[in-house]
């Protein structure tokens, strides 16, 4: 039995949870609503304030399926009810950021400012010019966003500079030595 499978989830107060027959799960709550289509062989049920989800049988796809499935269903309820924020640290001499309406401005050392879109469902903030908090209800969005900004300079492993997550820890390697 999978041990993140069988744990029910709870449903704190203010938040909703629906299933359709086709298992299409809805949570709505406080900071917004949420669906996503499950598989259909996984067995979504609401029982005493919480939800359940259970597996037909012990073939390998169950299996990885049914652990899967709880944790969605466990994100999409924290996201509605508290969300999530990720944040990203800029580190080098000029490298700051902006904001420009929904979206940011980031001066990372190129010729050229970096332009961030606004994304539907993502805020960010910026509590100094070092620091962006990107924050969401959807936490594969959240991810995905703060992500694509870290591409545009990962930090690098002799002098550190670059974006990195806030609780990432940078390997850092010894330069060239003299002779």
């Amino acid at each position: 039995m999978s041990r993140v499978g069988k744990l029910p989830v709870a449903i704190p107060n203010g938040v909703t949870f629906t299933v359709t027959p086709e298992n299409v799960v809805t949570v709505k709550g406080p900071k917004g609503e949420l669906t996503k289509a499950m598989h259909k062989d996984i067995k979504i049920e609401t029982v005493d304030n919480s939800v359940v989800v259970t597996r037909p049988s012990d073939v390998k796809e169950h299996r990885a399926l049914h652990g899967l499935t709880r944790a969605l269903i466990n994100n999409m309820v924290t996201g509605v009810n508290e969300g999530f924020v990720k944040t990203l640290e800029l580190i080098g001499v000029g490298y700051r950021a902006q904001a420009k309406g929904k979206g940011l401005v980031l001066s990372l050392g190129y010729s050229h400012p970096v332009e961030i879109d606004p994304v539907d469902g993502i805020t960010f903030e910026l509590p100094d010019a070092n620091h962006i908090k990107v924050m969401g209800i959807d936490k594969e969005l959240v991810g995905s966003v703060a992500a694509d900004i870290r591409t545009w300079r990962k930090p690098e492993p002799y002098k550190g500079k670059g974006i990195k997550y806030s609780d990432e820890v940078v390997r850092r390697k010894e330069g060239k030595t003299g002779k």
